[in-house]
């Protein structure tokens, strides 16, 4: 009698663990929602697209706003669906995150008004006035020596993140090449100043060491800033001096992207 009781309970708690897993695993599955943004499928949690109260997508969660729905039964929203990769990516962590080089901020700022989002669409208009001015402000580094500033190399572009980058990839070229000797140039905001930099026969300018011995010359240089711009993107623009004839023989270098 005993056995057959504990047989009985014991089914029982196996059905009632089995109906309480049934519910929790509804409950999730009623919590994903798929979305079909301009033929492109997302999913995500309800608490994920109700997060911004008064948006248009907490509306269509709650039923406030009408939606249709495609052949399989997902909400269909006719926007961009390449880009409400950004929107959901946002309402995930609270910030606008953007790939590097991300160029479709008009865009963008209309799919976050779209969707009424106006803390998104205040972050990506803040960030586009932001690259518009830096568009406008050409930056410049010049490579020179302490007695003649009129010799070396002049690199213009219009990001100044890209001109921080490649002064500390020269400076760290240059330490290299001088071999323990760093005290023989010195860097500012946009100049570095070579104490050594003298012209030789054919008319390169080169850095020349206490002993005499020719390291680091300019065409170095000039390859690594060419080749450091190509790797972030950006392209030569024209030489400057187009006089000399040809990039390597130039004073100067133009990037832009």
């Amino acid at each position: 009698m005993e056995r057959k009781i504990s047989r009985r309970e014991k089914e029982c708690e196996e059905k009632q663990n089995n109906s309480e897993s049934s519910e929790q695993d509804k409950d999730y599955k009623t919590s994903l929602i798929t979305l079909n943004v301009g033929g492109y499928l997302y999913i995500t949690q309800k608490q994920t697209l109700t997060k911004y109260p008064d948006s248009f997508l907490e509306g269509i969660i709650n039923g406030k706003i009408m939606c249709p729905f495609d052949a399989d039964g997902h909400y269909f929203i006719d926007r961009d669906g390449l880009l409400f990769r950004h929107i959901l990516n946002f309402l995930r962590n609270g910030e606008l995150l953007l790939p590097e080089g991300f160029r479709e901020n008009q865009l963008l700022a209309k799919e976050a008004d779209f969707f009424q989002l106006k803390v998104l669409s205040d972050a990506v208009k803040s960030r586009w006035e932001k690259e518009q001015l830096a568009s406008r402000e050409t930056t410049f580094l010049e490579i020179t020596d302490s007695h003649d500033r009129s010799q070396g190399l002049r690199i213009f572009c219009n990001a100044p993140d890209f001109i921080a980058k490649i002064k500390s990839r020269i400076v760290l070229v240059s330490k290299s090449r001088l071999d323990g000797f760093p005290e023989e140039f010195s860097v500012s905001s946009n100049i570095i100043q070579f104490k050594y930099f003298i012209k030789s026969e054919n008319g390169t300018r080169l850095v020349l060491k206490e002993d005499n011995t020719f390291v680091c010359t300019l065409e170095t240089l000039k390859f690594e800033a060419i080749m450091t711009a190509l790797k972030c993107g950006f392209r030569l623009l024209t030489s400057l001096d187009c006089s000399k004839g040809s990039i390597v023989h130039s004073d100067a270098l133009h990037f832009i992207k």
